[in-house]
């Protein structure tokens, strides 16, 4: 089954979105209620950030891990030897954000993480009731109050030539989350891995919403729903030339939140980022 695009206001769409989520562990939404127009205006502001400004003002705290990730330190995915090819800039409602980006970015922040409230109802009320068995607490519940959900604005810059062979804008990975929400980027390039091993374009109009399962809801689901391997493929041409900003939201849920019998959210999360040579 291919990743369904699914009308978030036609009534069946709870029911054909979390099928999708649970045959790819992806989905796609539109006539969502985050509105295209404030995403554009963030991605101006933000591609002027990395740009343009200052952002190793904002160098990230190693403990914290807020703040502003360059290209140099930027993550190499799990099993993987070489460093993705972009910088990125951790939002946390208790973190630092460049004052003049602030506003709109905190808006955004709230406004999909609600939605993300949403969409966790969603799942549980379509997981079989052998799986919503398996969730300590309701889905939506787990993200109520968390300190941990966090928004990534990222910056894969033009592609000059020299990058290191074998270097991509995001390699292979799977997510750590619940679920992301990710608005469709200014430049195509994510794919997804299907079950047969062949790499597929995910759906990814402007203005579309796209959302992926991530480990700790595998974990929580007992594998019913799947934390699909994804990636951003470098572009070719003229397209090469230009600047992606991506905006995925990574919904956490909050440290003492039982995923499993063998983790919390917390023991995951450290497991995970140990895994990925940033903490």
């Amino acid at each position: 089954m291919q990743v369904q695009v699914v009308d978030y206001n036609h009534p069946d769409a709870p029911q054909r979105f979390v099928q999708s989520l649970h045959e790819t562990g992806f989905g796609v939404l539109t006539n969502h209620p985050i509105q295209q127009a404030f995403v554009e205006t963030i991605y101006q502001q933000w591609y002027e950030f990395f740009t343009q400004g200052s952002p190793q003002d904002f160098a990230f705290d190693p403990e914290t891990q807020d703040g502003y990730f360059a290209p140099e330190i930027s993550e190499t995915a799990k099993g993987h030897q070489k460093k993705d090819i972009k910088e990125y800039y951790h939002i946390y409602p208790w973190g630092r954000v460049p004052e003049s980006l602030k506003d709109n970015i905190m808006k955004y922040y709230q406004s999909a993480s609600a939605l993300a409230a949403e969409l966790l109802d969603w799942i549980e009320k379509y997981s079989p009731a052998d799986v919503a068995a398996k969730y300590s607490e309701p889905l939506s519940s787990m993200i109520k109050d968390t300190p941990n959900t966090l928004l990534r604005v990222l910056h894969y810059p033009p592609l000059s030539g020299d990058e290191e062979p074998g270097a991509v804008r995001a390699a292979a990975h799977e997510d750590i989350n619940l679920i992301t929400i990710l608005p469709a980027a200014n430049e195509p390039g994510l794919q997804v891995q299907q079950k047969d091993g062949q790499w597929l374009d995910i759906p990814a109009d402007f203005g579309q919403l796209i959302i992926n399962i991530g480990d700790m809801l595998q974990e929580a689901s007992g594998g019913y729903f799947p934390s699909t391997s994804h990636r951003v493929i470098n572009p070719s041409g003229e397209n090469a030339k230009k600047s992606r900003i991506s905006l995925p939201l990574f919904l956490h849920p909050r440290d003492e939140v039982v995923l499993s019998e063998r983790h919390t959210q917390k023991s995951y999360l450290l497991e995970r980022l140990k895994e990925l040579g940033v903490k």
